[in-house]
């Protein structure tokens, strides 16, 4: 290892974990209001800044009033769940997978619910063909795959007329990419993805569509309290304004805030996503410049601007721990070993909260850990 040159410049936030993501750069925790912290939730101090947060993620998200925005428990897995034991069974379900995620939703659709859903799969770094899908059908599938690098190319392919619903499991897409909200039925993410928010609670946005399901359907299993959303046959609409279901941690809610006025300070929408296209395009030059450096997702067109997975030549799990324990040990990167279920490779968060400069800073520290561990 002594032969290999190790680079001078280090990335200056070395964060580039696929969840929880980094902060924005902007952020420091003394910034973070504190006025909510140690009161009632339903106080009116609790219920504005609640109802401030809705209405930021509303406008940074560029959603039509047509859909309802409500913050719920349990990060993005709390609130698909929620969707999905509140609005299936009413019709067949399909459920699309291709990475470790889209095969969570199957699991609970088929062995938990016993929905006996039909099951469109792809190989990690694929995309499965989605003119297979029966939109008489309800249809679950994550927008972005976080732990395979392949995402969906556009709504193209959810027709405007379908009879099922469309459930978009969305947590590292929305706020890098725009979201065609007239073919999304239910939506959901968390704020520790693109925003570079705390964990914990998720967010659940509702079409119209979803919402007449929700207010004329039963179904048949019994709901835990966190999951109800209707109250004597009507949507519980103070879900959406603010009145959350269980108690909230003002704190977190308090720093989504913060990193949504920092979106807003760089021109909402468009500037998360000039940022990070600007990563995504970083990162690419870099993969492009290496033989032994290839992107698991292969076609640009479905491949994540968000959470990039990359291939290692020759690599296997044991080399990729290895790879990433090096750069962790000198401060030049953080997290960027792939997912656990995934074929062994790297992961490096490209969203918004991330400085290209940074992405620009790591590439050759990637050639040092791998000429180091390949001497």
């Amino acid at each position: 290892m002594s032969e290999v040159t190790t680079p001078q410049v280090r990335p200056t936030r070395p964060y580039f974990s696929s969840g929880p993501c980094a902060k924005p750069p902007a952020w420091d925790a003394s910034k973070i209001a504190t006025e909510s912290l140690g009161r009632s939730h339903r106080a009116k101090i609790g219920k504005t800044r609640l109802q401030y947060c809705i209405d930021l993620m509303r406008e940074m998200l560029q959603l039509p009033d047509t859909h309802r925005i409500g913050i719920v428990p349990g990060s993005d897995t709390g609130a698909f769940e929620m969707a999905m034991w509140t609005m299936l069974g009413a019709r067949p379900v399909t459920t699309l997978a291709w990475e470790s995620f889209g095969e969570g939703w199957v699991t609970d659709a088929a062995k938990q619910l016993k929905l006996d859903p039909t099951v469109v799969r792809a190989d990690y770094g694929q995309l499965p063909d989605l003119g297979q899908v029966d939109w008489s059908n309800d249809v679950l599938f994550t927008w972005n795959g976080t732990t395979s690098g392949v995402r969906v190319p556009d709504g193209d392919w959810i027709p405007a007329d379908r009879e099922g619903l469309s459930f978009a499991d969305s947590t590292s897409a929305v706020f890098a990419y725009d979201m065609p909200w007239d073919k999304i039925d239910v939506a959901t993410f968390s704020w520790q993805k693109v925003l570079g928010g705390e964990g914990g609670h998720g967010v659940l946005i509702l079409g119209p569509r979803a919402v007449e399901r929700l207010e004329n359907y039963t179904p048949a299993w019994p709901l835990p309290k966190v999951f109800r959303l209707v109250s004597k046959g009507a949507l519980a609409e103070g879900v959406f304004k603010g009145e959350t279901i269980n108690t909230p941690s003002m704190l977190a809610v308090e720093d989504a805030i913060f990193a949504l006025e920092w979106a807003k300070s760089l021109g909402g929408l468009d500037g998360l996503k000039a940022r990070s296209d600007a990563n995504a395009a970083a990162l690419d030059k870099i993969v492009a410049d290496r033989e032994w450096l290839s992107h698991l997702a292969a076609d640009p067109a479905s491949r994540s601007k968000t959470s990039v997975c990359l291939s290692v030549a020759g690599a296997d799990a044991d080399f990729i721990k290895k790879f990433a324990a090096l750069l962790e040990k000198e401060g030049a990167a953080y997290d960027i070993a792939g997912y656990r279920d995934a074929p062994p490779g790297l992961r490096i968060w490209c969203g918004a909260t991330v400085d290209t400069a940074d992405i620009e800073a790591l590439g050759p520290w990637l050639d040092w850990a791998y000429a180091s561990l390949s001497a």
